[in-house]
Order: C-alpha cells, then structure tokens, then sequence
C-alpha cells in the first residue's frame, strides 16, 4: 500500500504506512533482516522523493554504501526468485533496484541487461502501462542515454511519457520526471529548442505540484538556467 500511495504522489500516506511496515519488522524480524532492510530502502525512497535528503540519507546509511547494498540486493533478488517466482511484483521490485545499482556503479551493460528483463516480464505479469512497467522503461532510457544511444531513450521515454499521462495524469511527478530526461536527450541530441521548451514546461507543471522551492524543481530549473546561460555565451 505504501507502494502504491508512492506512485500515485501520496507521499504523505507513502510514508506513514511504510513508517509503520518498517516498525513491525523491525520488531519481529529485526534490523538486520533482508525485508527490513528493503522497507527501510523503500522509506529513504520516499523521503527523497519529498526532498528530505537528510533523512533519507541517514537510513540509507543503515541499508548500506553501493557495494553493500549491491551484495543486499542480490540477496533479496535470489531470494525473491526462490520463494516468490520470477515474475512476482516483489520480484520484479528487486530487480529494478539492483539495475539501479549498477547504474550508479557505472556498470551499464549489466543494468541494462536486468532492466531489459524486467520490462518484458512487467509487460507480461503487470501490463504495458502498469506503474512498475513505467518505471522500468525510464530507467532503461537513462541506462541508454548514458550508453550514448539517444534515439532508442527518446523512442522509449516517448512511449512511456503518453502512457504515464494516461495513467497516472499529464502532472504526475514521474510523467514529469521522464519528461525531464526527454528533454535531455533532446538537448544531447543537438536539439535545443525543443529540449529548451519542454523542460521549461516541466519546471512550470513541478512549480504547481511541487511547489517552486522543493529540491526537484530547483534541479530542473538549475538545469534549464545552465542551458540559458550557455546560450547567451554563444550568443
């Protein structure tokens, strides 16, 4: 539930229900264990999502540093696997974040590889347009955008914007969110005017959801006042 209340921009309900899922298992399962340590993750998750950085960071630090986390998540995967099935949404989940992981290692290939996967049995388990699906899509894009491969992140973050808006609404947090990397794949992609106006729209739409001083929408302005400054240097 608190998954769910997370991806329809709950964060409030996202956070008291996972607050309380984090406590029980803690109390019958302790710190230590694998699903304690995935609803903490899950928690640190949401508390960025509403820019609090510092409380998220520290649970974070309870989870573990990447290459921790990375040994975690491999075991919450194959465990997964094992008790749950290859394609269980719990499955599913722990995939994703691995990918993450490797990502943010730098290990491109590999996240691809497991993204991939995931998408596809997503698809077949979940739906084309379910949440987690969405989810997937975006994080491959940003795998291939940092592989280079700009044409096949702006295919795919264009398929998975339309779902999004259908879905989840044109001003949803990560409607935007992958609007913002489109952007950036048009900005590599030479493309700077349309780049420009869609992430000037992102910013307008996070202004009106977010607020004009939340964390996300001052990293997309910061974003778009660089490329306006480099534009006038040009100039």
């Amino acid at each position: 539930m608190g998954k769910y209340f997370l991806y329809q921009g709950n964060w409030k309900k996202a956070e008291e229900i996972q607050v309380e899922a984090m406590t029980i298992f803690i109390e019958q399962q302790g710190k230590e264990d694998q699903w304690t340590l995935s609803s903490m993750h899950c928690l640190a998750l949401i508390y960025t999502r509403q820019g609090r950085w510092e409380e998220a960071e520290k649970l974070q630090v309870q989870v573990g540093r990447w290459g921790e986390a990375e040994k975690l998540l491999l075991q919450v995967t194959e465990t997964r696997k094992s008790k749950s099935g290859t394609d269980h949404p719990h499955t599913l989940t722990a995939m994703g974040n691995l990918a993450m992981t490797w990502y943010s290692q730098g290990r491109l290939e590999e996240a691809e590889e497991l993204e991939v996967q995931a998408i596809e049995t997503c698809k077949i388990k979940l739906g084309v347009d379910h949440p987690d699906t969405l989810t997937a899509m975006g994080n491959l894009a940003m795998t291939w955008h940092s592989q280079g491969r700009w044409e096949e992140a702006e295919e795919l973050e264009v398929q998975a914007i339309e779902t999004c808006k259908i879905k989840l609404g044109v001003d949803h947090p990560d409607t935007l969110t992958i609007m913002a990397n489109l952007a950036m794949t048009w900005k590599d992609q030479g493309r700077d005017n349309d780049a420009m106006a869609l992430l000037q729209k992102c910013v307008e739409a996070l202004r009106r959801v977010l607020g004009t001083n939340h964390p996300e929408t001052l990293d997309v302005l910061s974003i778009l006042n660089d490329w306006n400054n480099g534009r006038s240097e040009d100039v």
